[in-house]
């Protein structure tokens, strides 16, 4: 069977959207980027890619095959990882968007976003390792001491060592305000940390010679609840006389996952021998607050995992049906078998593929613009909105390239039919892969409360009226570049039922009556979603008229936004009615029914 080799990711898709959609060249406008341009952008993607194709790509399967091993009280993780890892942190991936102060050659968010998405749908679980310590170094370097800045930070941002973040404690889950891991002071100035940690990704590999966990503790004395928690720094080893020696942190075991097997997933204790230290990063009880900077990005970072695993495995079904030969054209009697790209069905489920990949692609660049001029935008009010648009759109960006990027690995799976059951074929591994980008860094339900409870209702919905506008722009730019009016009203009627709906349930927010307003939250994010991806693709359309692209591109781009926006946006309805009558068929449910 003829096949084609798996890009990963479109080339094409990522400089339409780098330079025509997302006009990545206009950041070179603000200070902070001011020595960047076109050239540097496209020397660093270039160069991640061929990496991420050459050298990393090759190392997906044998990894998923030979997962960590827990032997003799240490992880051992698959051999090639070290020399991956050393690889990667010399493409720069570990610094790029840090400051040169840091040794970062201070990329845009958005280029970083999408050059290391090709090092996600290679190989995920090896890319893990970079993006824990990047966020767990940054989070140093934003709230630590130049004394725990010179103790960790320069050791993490050189590759020497690695970082995790250690929130998840077993009898807490998600409810972090339930941590029972403590931290006494000492006269020396750390801290001694005793408590259990579990499902800490990386927190032993033996690819560098140590590792630094950002800890959720709370000091003794401390508030109740998530307003006690602080964050700690607490290496795997420490430094004593110029040596490292044991911190008293011990591997309690080895979680055997479904997927992302690379990197490891540990059950930790801290201070079983009573000499597990600490160093404290900020302010007492300020640690969780800290922590959402890095979770934040973190969830960020797992929409485009989401988005790069639904790629990766798109791109390998659009192969096989190009290949697979069987059947025959419908009416046709004898003759030669087709393709099965042939049959209708098959280009439905892959323009299903191609809308939720390329879409999930476009609003994770959109982000991470939004990013990038929250931080270094030109003025005050331009860092404002954008900040207000990236806290508004983070829970999308992490769920829906997660949820709807599960349902595409489905789809890979079953346009390679029986095949596509078998380990022989890597669908069902990248389906493995992933769900649990459903799961971690937040459940999607957690994202769902977040933005129906906060986050659309912050600063009195200031966030919603500036998506508003975005969309509204959008629209009228597709009207103007002659695109289907038709398209254009669906979308601007979805807005105006999102932003009712969204007006009604936080009136009864405001009111006190919290189950009704949150009862239907999934339900919301889901029509939010929805909503959002529309915007994407009516716009990607829009820019695609006069973009400096292939003809095949833009009626490929205009049939993915007729796609999406004449089967999904019409949902959107239903979704708010749901959310508006507030049915209560689980809401009532008691426990026992079940």
């Amino acid at each position: 069977m003829a096949t084609r080799s798996n890009p990963l990711i479109d080339d094409g898709l990522v400089d339409f959207l780098l330079y025509s959609v997302l006009d990545a060249e206009g950041l070179c406008q603000l200070g902070a980027y001011e020595q960047h341009s076109k050239e540097t952008f496209d020397l660093y993607v270039d160069s991640v890619r061929r990496f991420a194709r050459q050298d990393l790509l090759p190392t997906y399967k044998p990894m998923d095959e030979e997962p960590p091993v827990f032997r003799d009280g240490r992880v051992h993780t698959h051999p090639a990882l070290p020399a991956l890892f050393g690889q990667m942190v010399d493409l720069g991936v570990l610094t790029a968007t840090c400051p040169e102060t840091v040794g970062g050659q201070q990329m845009p968010t958005l280029v970083h976003t999408m050059a290391t998405a090709y090092l996600m749908a290679a190989n995920l679980g090896a890319y893990g390792f970079v993006g824990l310590t990047h966020g767990a170094a940054n989070l140093i370097e934003a709230f630590g001491t130049d004394e725990v800045k010179e103790r960790f930070m320069a050791k993490m941002y050189a590759g020497e060592w690695t970082g995790t973040m250690a929130l998840t404690e077993p009898q807490a889950g998600s409810s972090l305000g339930d941590i029972a891991t403590s931290a006494t002071p000492t006269d020396e100035g750390h801290y001694l940390i005793k408590g259990s940690k579990i499902f800490i990704s990386g927190a032993d590999h033996g690819i560098t010679e140590n590792v630094v966990n950002l800890a959720l503790a709370r000091i003794d004395g401390a508030p109740d609840g998530t307003k006690g928690i602080s964050l700690f720094a607490v290496p795997r080893l420490r430094e004593e006389n110029g040596s490292l020696v044991s911190n008293d942190v011990t591997v309690a075991g080895l979680i055997h996952k479904i997927g992302w097997r690379a990197l490891p997933s540990l059950a930790l204790e801290f201070g079983d021998e009573g000499d597990c230290r600490g160093w404290l990063v900020g302010e007492p009880n300020q640690g969780l607050r800290y922590m959402f900077q890095m979770m934040n990005e973190a969830r960020i970072m797992i929409g485009v995992n989401g988005a790069a695993t639904a790629s990766v495995a798109y791109h390998e079904s659009l192969s096989y049906a190009l290949g697979r030969k069987q059947g025959r054209r419908l009416g046709a009697r004898g003759g030669e078998q087709i393709s099965i790209i042939e049959h209708a069905d098959v280009r439905r489920m892959l323009l299903r593929q191609k809308a939720i990949v390329e879409g999930s692609f476009a609003l994770l660049g959109t982000v991470s613009r939004y990013a990038d001029v929250a931080e270094h935008g030109a003025s005050e009010e331009d860092r404002e909105r954008a900040g207000l648009l990236l806290n508004l759109l983070t829970p999308i960006a992490k769920t829906f390239p997660a949820e709807r990027g599960f349902e595409s690995n489905v789809l890979a799976v079953q346009i390679h039919g029986g095949y596509g059951y078998t380990s022989e074929y890597l669908p069902e591994a990248y389906m493995r892969d992933q769900k649990l980008n459903t799961l971690h860094e937040g459940t999607n339900a957690i994202q769902s409360m977040d933005l129906l409870g906060r986050q659309v209702v912050a600063k009195g919905g200031a966030a919603l009226r500036a998506l508003a506008e975005e969309i509204g722009s959008a629209i009228a730019r597709a009207r103007e570049a002659g695109c289907d009016p038709e398209l254009c009203s669906e979308l601007e009627e979805a807005m105006a039922t999102v932003g009712s709906t969204t007006m009604e349930l936080g009136q009864r927010g405001m009111a006190g009556d919290a189950d009704g307003m949150l009862g239907h939250s999934w339900d919301y994010l889901d029509m939010f979603a929805t909503l959002v991806i529309g915007w994407q693709w009516l716009n990607m359309a829009a820019v695609a008229r006069t973009a400096p692209i292939s003809e095949e591109r833009r009626r490929a781009t205009e049939a993915a936004a007729q796609y999406w926006l004449r089967t999904e946006v019409p949902r959107i309805p239903h979704l708010a009615n749901l959310c508006r009558t507030n049915e209560d068929s689980y809401i009532k449910a008691e426990p026992e029914w079940f």
